[in-house]
This record gives structure tokens, sequence and C-alpha cells, in this order.
């Protein structure tokens, strides 16, 4: 059974920085996309990084340069490094993963297996 299990949201003032981390259980694919997505109130899902099997990354153009994305194989876990956050940065950050290229996984976020999500508040 594949368990996405996000971690680190919180609320922070504009220019803050916050970490969040993805624990990621059952996943046995060798060949894999893992990216971030996220959705605020009454707006569209946006794909906003992700990562593939071989470690290419690709970002939206909305966070290219403040956010960072990694993984550690070892601890089966996904980060996202959230820098110079903006008031419009506030959303619901979820994990996802999937079969599929890194373009796949940031322009078809949240297909596949995804987690619960983690709340991030940017005040200004």
């Amino acid at each position: 059974q594949v368990q996405l299990t996000e971690s680190g949201g919180g609320s922070v003032q504009a220019g803050g920085s916050l970490t969040l981390s993805c624990a990621v259980s059952g996943y046995t694919y060798s060949r894999y996309c893992m990216g971030w997505f996220r959705q605020a109130p009454g707006k569209e899902r946006e794909g906003v990084a992700a990562i593939d099997s071989d470690g290419s990354t690709r970002y939206a153009d909305s966070v290219k340069g403040r956010f960072t994305i990694s993984k550690d194989n070892v601890k089966n876990t996904l980060y996202l490094q959230l820098n110079s956050l903006k008031p419009e940065d506030t959303a619901m950050y979820y994990c996802a993963a999937a079969s599929g290229s890194v373009n796949f996984c940031l322009l078809y976020p949240g297909l596949g297996f995804r987690g619960q999500g983690t709340q991030v508040t940017v005040s200004s």
C-alpha cells in the first residue's frame, strides 16, 4: 500500500522560509516522478515542483528561484524548500508520486498517489 505523508507546513511572514517533507512508503516503481502541488480555496490546482527517479527537476515559473525540490532515497523522503515566501504562496501543499516523466508530474499534478496535504500560510 502506497502512503505519502506530508509535514512541515505552518504560518510565516512574507520573506520567510519553510521546509516541507513527504515520507513515502510502499512505492516500488523504479522509474517514477514525484512532485509537489498546491491548491488554494477557489483556485485551480498548480504543480509547483517535480523530480524524477534520475534526479531531474522542473519548477513552475511562479516559484522558480525560490523553491527547491529534493529527495533522499535512503530515507524515502521528498522535500520542498520554500524561500522568499509571498502571500500568494498560501495554499494547501500536497506531495504526489506517479509513474511518469518529470514533466508529467509538474503538468498533471495529483495524478497517481497523493498525500493528505499540509497548509502553508504566508502573511504580509
